[in-house]
């Protein structure tokens, strides 16, 4: 769109029109105009208008409070060299008539984020769920009938008959020192009303560890979450009493779902953590790591000490299996192969075969590098090289799926299938045996 304006030099009104049509053109940032002079000596002015800002020069419009603030040197003659004098002006749209005016709404409160998003009282929100049912645990330490000292740490109730969720190096007797507590743990809540506890169940080589308290009035409880639908990245909340502060609360972000314990030096059974960058210490140990849902998703365990961001926690999916162990045995049961596994991959696979053409063709699986002498795999006919592929009459792909077939089963006769160099096919049948944990 392209305005000319001739003649309206000498014309007033017309001019205070021109100069408004030119700061409009300007303000909006769309619009370009330039001032000459023709051959006939007559002033003009041309605007370059873009197409948002022609629509909005087409509606309706009231002007009002046009204010000259040229300085005195500056005279409308100047268009002819280019210059532009300045104005300050304001434009009010004329409403369409059939639009009734409406009381504006009240925008005290702050509009709620949405479902999947994180607002300024997410992390709180998630906090407040849980933080009622976070409690203190303390236990006297002592040697030889001396009392030494107190374990600190934290656990968060999870039945309102008194079930607590903590970990087992801060009720159980790790060090060697004799206890003085005899089973017995001083349970703090967030209110400050104290009770006994009793150790009622411990898995040394997990870590987690249950307490149980006795209350004649109701007791707050967190929600157990799932730890499987944790992505990198995912915000979480870890909670507890950090050298002994009670009511602590930090925040931050899952680093890895399925860190290693051979990564962190841990000999031993396979075991994995959740690693966060929320910031732990002495007495978060068994404290709850929250999803921004306010949901349990993992126990805090460790840190690394020396390094910054480095926590970890047991998942809460793991922790639930140990938790249907101890309500059924009262210990968890954890059967043994006597195999060492690594999960299969595309590369991986591919790299085998390059070292050794007569690899079984496979697409997934479980590889068998070694074998221990003795073991129920052993006697089962398992070598080395092996490739696990069907367990139990299922399809595997991964060393946990075959954890989570072979559950608890202990003395029961397992059919497993492999392949082996050649593509050889080969059916075994394994009777798993209970792992003996001396810790």
């Amino acid at each position: 769109m392209r305005l000319s304006l001739r003649n309206l030099a000498r014309d007033s009104k017309r001019s205070s029109l021109l100069r408004v049509a030119a700061v409009a053109a300007a303000a909006a940032g769309s619009g370009v105009a330039f001032a000459n002079a023709n051959a006939d000596n007559k002033p003009e002015l041309s605007i370059g208008v873009s197409m948002p800002l022609r629509k909005l020069l087409e509606r309706p419009w009231h002007i009002g409070q046009i204010t000259d603030s040229r300085p005195a040197f500056l005279f409308w003659d100047h268009l002819q060299s280019g210059i532009l004098p300045t104005f300050s002006f304001r434009a009010i749209p004329a409403p369409p008539d059939d639009v009734k005016k409406e009381v504006p709404a009240d925008t005290s409160e702050s509009p709620k984020p949405c479902p999947q998003c994180l607002g300024r009282d997410t992390i709180a929100t998630a906090a407040a769920r849980v933080g009622p049912a976070v409690v203190n645990l303390s236990i006297p330490q002592g040697f030889h009938g001396m009392t030494t000292g107190k374990s600190i740490g934290s656990g968060t109730i999870i039945n309102n008959d008194g079930t607590i969720l903590t970990c087992a190096h801060v009720v159980v007797d790790f060090q060697g020192l004799h206890s003085s507590s005899k089973g017995k743990v001083a349970v703090t809540l967030q209110d400050g009303r104290t009770f006994e506890g009793t150790v009622v169940n411990a898995d040394m080589h997990s870590d987690i560890a249950i307490v149980k308290i006795n209350s004649k009035v109701p007791l707050p409880t967190a929600k157990l979450g799932s730890s499987g639908k944790l992505r990198p990245g995912d915000w979480v909340v870890a909670m507890g009493c950090p050298l002994s502060f009670q009511n602590t609360v930090t925040a931050g972000i899952v680093s890895c779902v399925d860190r290693k314990s051979s990564d962190l030096g841990l000999g031993g059974m396979r075991r994995e953590y959740l690693q966060t960058d929320c910031a732990i210490n002495a007495g978060n140990s068994g404290g709850p790591l929250v999803d921004i849902d306010g949901e349990v998703v993992g126990v805090n365990i460790m840190k690394v000490f020396g390094a910054d961001g480095l926590s970890f926690a047991v998942p809460i999916d793991s922790v639930s299996k140990i938790i249907e162990h101890f309500k059924k045995s009262g210990r968890v049961i954890r059967p043994w192969l006597g195999l060492k596994m690594v999960d299969l991959n595309e590369m991986i696979i591919a790299q085998l075969k390059e070292r050794d053409p007569a690899f079984p063709d496979v697409k997934r699986g479980v590889l068998v590098p070694t074998v221990t002498p003795g073991s129920p795999a052993d006697r089962a006919g398992f070598q080395p090289g092996d490739v696990v592929i069907e367990f139990d009459r299922k399809p595997v792909g991964s060393i946990t799926e075959i954890i989570q077939i072979m559950g608890d089963k202990i003395g029961i006769p397992i059919k497993v299938v492999v392949r082996r160099a050649k593509d050889s096919l080969v059916t075994l049948t394994v009777v798993p045996e209970e792992t003996n944990l001396d810790i």
